[in-house]
């Protein structure tokens, strides 16, 4: 009941433990559900759960974890020093940041996702919010397989995949050319202008009956 959320009403120093049965294969967004629950999610308390099936998901070469969120400050977008949370503006829905694993350019530079060309790769995306659905999208990719909403249901050759707030999804795709495939919120101005985008930099020998640049 409440998802656990009585059973781990936990203060400062003491401990709460509490079991559970995984009883539905799929990925799963789990929050803080302690008062004030709005506040807590829009500070990043939100998470993964994957429960396979039984005998485990199909092998493929690469996974990778992404999870979407959403911080709303009273500074403006990229405003350095200490930034308060804005109350006025998530209750308007309108965040100064919509990010990817907590933070603008968690996964680009040093940290991009990485593959090597005849590979699949697996990503496990969910949506924190706590407002905002995701248009979840690969820039030169199509998904080859869309576990849609994270369930058992797969659908295929996808473009652009919804994820509502407080979900997830799975999507598998084969790279089969080199180069550097930029992963967003194709929300767009989300991407480009409040940090949702991420890298994924393939590498390999080139492939020009797949693409090739004539001119």
């Amino acid at each position: 009941p409440g998802g656990g959320a009585e059973a781990t009403n936990v203060a400062p120093g003491k401990e709460a433990i509490f079991n559970f049965k995984a009883l539905n294969p799929g990925l799963y967004v789990y929050h803080c559900a302690a008062a004030p629950v709005p506040l807590h999610i829009a500070n990043g308390m939100y998470g993964l759960i994957l429960v396979e099936p039984e005998g485990g998901l199909p092998k493929v070469d690469r996974e990778y974890y992404i999870m979407q969120g959403e911080f709303y400050t009273k500074g403006k977008t990229d405003e350095k020093g200490l930034q308060e949370f804005d109350q006025d503006k998530g209750v308007d829905e309108n965040p100064t940041y919509v990010v990817f694993n907590g933070k603008k350019n968690a996964l680009m530079g040093k940290n991009e996702l990485t593959a090597k060309v005849g590979e699949t790769v697996r990503l496990f995306v969910g949506n924190g919010g706590p407002n905002l659905a995701s248009s979840f999208h690969v820039i030169g990719e199509i998904f080859d397989k869309v576990y849609i909403e994270g369930g058992s249901k797969i659908n295929e050759n996808v473009q652009t995949t919804l994820i509502p707030a407080g979900g997830a999804a799975m999507v598998e795709f084969k790279v089969e050319e080199p180069g550097e495939y930029i992963l967003v919120d194709h929300s767009i101005f989300r991407a480009f202008n409040k940090g949702a985008i991420g890298k994924l930099k393939v590498t390999g020998e080139k492939n020009p009956k797949v693409y090739n640049k004539v001119q």
